[in-house]
């Protein structure tokens, strides 16, 4: 059977994959579409099985919000150069996974392998566009937030950081994007100062006290030393606590509205 120029631009415009490939996939099945999409199909899984030990240090972060600001999906889709991580095509795709995980019943408590994409492993979904793309595509982090009172989230950096934060009630939206926007920027360890570790917490104070005694401080004030630093670890470490980068003279907890603070937050940076 011949193999047409329109018969080779269908089965690229319905795979996505390149011209001569597309093209030598039909030759080796006498222009049977169908089973050259299988074959194409076969062929990305084995490519994805080789490139899957070369190195992803390059991907995007995407989020999916609902459209009642109750429950966003974060993740983290790695490739290997940023050129793959700037493509339409790895954009679309990392936006879709991130929709279809929203969508999904997956919980935090599941492996990521566990995912299930159009009723394909999500090793199996991604092996398609390991073809389509030329370099190793890898889900690497996932974290979902369900049922919350109010949800904001920020991308950075065309998508290198990407951050959600969840409110206890109902928050102005332009303030709420300025905290997603305040984590990307400072990166806190904490929501607040009673969520410090007590070991963390006991440690700092012991480096503060080693320090004070080799500079010489005497020995009744060193204490209270100790506490004004610790207050100003609290600034550096816990959300809340934080001067706010558009107003320094407020500390974040200060912006908020009346009786809602915020329960958590997550940022995720590529990694």
């Amino acid at each position: 059977m011949s193999i047409t120029a329109s018969l080779v631009n269908e089965l690229r415009t319905k795979t996505g994959v390149g011209l001569m490939e597309c093209k030598k996939a039909l030759v080796e099945t006498n222009g049977n579409l169908d089973e050259a999409i299988k074959k194409l199909r076969e062929r990305g899984l084995a490519k994805a099985q080789k490139k899957a030990d070369r190195s992803t240090k390059e991907g995007r972060i995407f989020i999916c919000e609902s459209s009642d600001l109750k429950s966003a999906t974060i993740i983290e889709l790695n490739c290997e150069t940023d050129f793959v991580a700037s493509n339409d095509e790895f954009i679309s795709l990392g936006n879709t996974i991130a929709e279809k995980i929203s969508n999904s019943n997956y919980t935090n408590q599941d492996k990521i392998e566990s995912i299930k994409i159009d009723n394909k492993s999500v090793n199996d979904f991604l092996a398609d566009y390991v073809l389509k793309l030329g370099e190793n595509i890898s889900l690497k982090n996932v974290n979902k937030i369900n049922n919350a009172a109010y949800l904001s989230s920020y991308t950075h950096m065309n998508g290198k950081i990407g951050v959600i934060v969840e409110f206890t009630g109902n928050c102005e939206a332009d303030i709420a994007k300025s905290i997603a926007m305040q984590v990307a920027a400072t990166n806190p360890t904490y929501t607040k100062p009673d969520e410090v570790n007590n070991d963390e917490l006991e440690n700092e104070k012991e480096i503060i006290r080693s320090q004070s005694k080799s500079e010489g401080k005497p020995e009744q004030i060193i204490e209270k030393i100790v506490m004004g630093r610790i207050q100003k670890y609290y600034k550096e470490v816990c959300l809340l606590e934080q001067a706010y980068i558009k107003d320094d003279k407020k500390v974040i907890k200060e912006i908020l509205p009346k009786d809602i603070t915020i329960k958590q937050f997550i940022r995720f940076n590529l990694s």
